[in-house]
């Protein structure tokens, strides 16, 4: 059995592309919902999926842990729900499903999980530099290898085991429009700022600098310059300016959290 996992919240305008990609692939189709107002829901289930509703936490990793404790397949694919699979992807899920289930036992040189590339559209361009691509990430796995920390909303999967390389591509739709990306750099700024918090930064002139100067704009020469995000153009200079950014906004906001108390 395959199992895609999902955790969303509020993904009416991008759940039906997802589904749709792995609809011939899937055994069983795991959402984990937290707290939609949309029609998020009602569309997971017309794709037959098993949907199990939740809060919609700071951190949707404990949500998308959730759906992977509760998947039945011997493979798991876990999935954003702007994400798409290609067709090559999906036929070596297939085959690496199949080869699974031919064998009683893993070997110790097999992998139990597998990096996927990822082709990530932003300001209507895939980008193809300043760190953007491949952009793997650890997605497909054996059940009961891999699980999520739940500590970043950017981290990776542990993995007990080795990690190959699929074929193929997650398309990821994360930031069809800028308003789409500003809404996850506030969604992730935030959370950042918690973090800092949680760690009980100091706020002096070393960190000032740190997080409004330094951070910034080391981010920004090495996706821009190092990793060659000018061959993208307006989007990649956007991209690595956005991104710098991301650490004094976070900064800022853990300031004004501060003075709030």
């Amino acid at each position: 059995m395959i199992s895609v996992v999902l955790a969303t919240h509020n993904e009416a305008h991008n759940i039906t592309r997802c589904l749709d990609s792995v609809k011939d692939l899937a055994d069983e189709i795991v959402i984990v919902d937290g707290e939609s107002s949309d029609e998020t829901v009602k569309i997971a289930k017309t794709f037959k999926a098993k949907v199990i509703e939740t809060t919609n936490k700071a951190n949707f990793h404990i949500n998308k842990q959730m759906g992977i404790d509760q998947a039945q397949g011997e493979l798991i694919l876990q999935l954003d729900a702007d994400e798409v699979v290609d067709a090559e992807l999906a036929a070596f899920i297939k085959k690496t499903h199949h080869q699974l289930m031919q064998k009683k036992e893993l070997a110790d040189n097999q992998p139990v999980a597998w990096w996927i590339k990822r082709k990530n559209l932003f300001l209507g361009k895939f980008l193809t530099k300043g760190g953007q691509y491949p952009d793997p990430v650890i997605r497909l796995f054996v059940k009961g290898q891999a699980s999520l920390p739940q500590k970043d909303v950017h981290e990776q999967m542990k993995v007990d085991g080795q990690i190959g390389w699929a074929d193929g591509h997650l398309v990821h739709y994360a930031n069809p429009t800028f308003q789409d990306y500003l809404r996850k750099f506030n969604t992730y700024t935030s959370f950042k700022a918690q973090q800092l918090a949680d760690e009980n930064l100091d706020i002096t002139f070393a960190s000032g600098f740190k997080y409004l100067f330094w951070l910034p704009l080391k981010t920004f020469f090495l996706m821009y310059f190092r990793h060659k995000g000018f061959v993208d153009g307006v989007p990649g200079f956007v991209f690595a300016l956005m991104s710098g950014l991301h650490h004094s906004v976070a900064y800022l906001k853990y300031w004004e959290m501060e003075v709030a108390k």
